[in-house]
């Protein structure tokens, strides 16, 4: 991915209070005492006292990477997804050079038991002992210069994940895909294909609504979640059954009233943008869906909530800013520990490119007595 436009000059705050907004639903739940817990990938920094309990750069040839997308494997694992990955000759500070030992994206996996420890892995998708594997392989051309995966879910035994083909990265916050679409996995990860359909083309205006997306599951449907390229359009919300996920033709459209189908055109926003980086899960402990995005013109994560993946969902609150994490971005819900009030996710930062975990608590809400 590539970062924030803005830089702040702070360092960044191992503590601090998050700041709401404003919020008018009356069982809304707002985020208090964002904490820093750990690092996820990457070597320390000098001076860092966080701790590190995977050690990419030694045992998984990953000196830097972004994302860390979660979802649960439906296997007592919890799967993680990176996107563009760097080994040996990794420049320290964002991403590249692209000769760097230069992956599209990546996976761990990880049946850590005590989230407030950090995130262990039990081990990365390996191509060859100590080399986290490319999982998609992008054509690193003009047509196509990177797979990014942007969300995962399971469904039985099969992994799926949606991608975004990237064409170009303009300007930070902007760039141009040439489809969103899923692969599927049937070995726990290890392989990954990425069938014809369903894809979402992208239009030459750049406006087709899923080429990023978030899933979620309720009873036999999977929701996915879609928004445009780049950092700044709206959220829009699918809905097919699980077992027919590949299948185009099975999606249907939240208009803002009714499902339709017949393709994306029938969607209408659920949340207004700007939103990039979306997760979503569900909180048993508040009985509410959570949703984290980016919002670039804030410099900021933030958090929505409501009681159904159709809304209504609340104004948004900042969960972490990049006044206390530079060049933050990517802000993924785990999907495992989200039944009380603490509230886990991963956090990206382009400065110094890795992944970190992080621990909000959050209050209010109709939580369980």
């Amino acid at each position: 991915m590539i970062p924030l436009t803005f830089r702040a000059a702070a360092l960044p705050a191992l503590f601090l209070t998050c700041m709401i907004i404003t919020s008018n639903a009356s069982h809304a739940v707002s985020p208090d005492s964002v904490m820093k817990i750990a690092r996820v990938t990457g070597a320390a920094l000098p001076g860092e006292t966080l701790p590190s309990p995977n050690d990419t750069d030694r045992k998984d040839a990953l000196l830097g990477t972004d994302l860390g997308i979660l979802w649960d494997g439906g296997d007592g694992e919890i799967r993680i997804a990176f996107g563009d990955t760097y080994g040996k000759g990794w420049n320290g500070n964002g991403a590249g050079p692209d000769q760097a030992d230069w992956r599209s994206n990546t996976l761990a996996l990880s049946r850590d038991a005590d989230p407030d420890a950090g995130l262990a892995f039990t081990r990365m998708i390996w191509d060859t002992p100590g080399h986290a594997k490319e999982l998609m392989h992008a054509g690193r051309n003009a047509q196509e210069w990177t797979v990014i995966p942007t969300a995962g879910v399971s469904v039985n035994s099969r992994q799926f994940l949606h991608y975004m083909s990237v064409r170009h990265w303009g300007a930070p916050g902007y760039w141009d895909t040439n489809e969103g679409g899923l692969a599927y996995s049937d070995d726990g990860g290890a392989s990954w294909t990425r069938p014809s359909a369903p894809l979402w083309p992208n239009t030459p205006a750049g406006d087709s609504k899923f080429q990023q997306g978030a899933f979620a599951k309720l009873g036999d449907d999977v929701y996915l979640f879609g928004t445009p390229n780049g950092r700044h359009g709206d959220a829009f919300l699918a809905k097919v059954p699980s077992s027919a996920l590949l299948d185009g033709g099975a999606y249907q459209y939240w208009d803002g009233s009714v499902w339709r189908t017949g393709g994306e055109a029938a969607a209408r926003p659920v949340v207004r943008g700007p939103i990039a980086e979306l997760s979503v899960a569900y909180n048993s402990y508040f009985h509410r869906w959570l949703m984290v995005t980016l919002d670039e013109d804030r410099h900021a994560l933030v958090l929505r909530d409501a009681p159904a993946l159709v809304g209504p969902w609340t104004e948004k609150k900042v969960l972490a800013s990049a006044q206390d994490y530079p060049a933050l971005y990517g802000g993924y819900i785990d999907p495992i520990h989200n039944s009380g009030p603490n509230l886990y996710f991963t956090l990206s930062q382009w400065t110094p490119y890795n992944v970190f975990w992080m621990r909000c608590v959050l209050s209010g809400g109709d939580a369980k007595s």
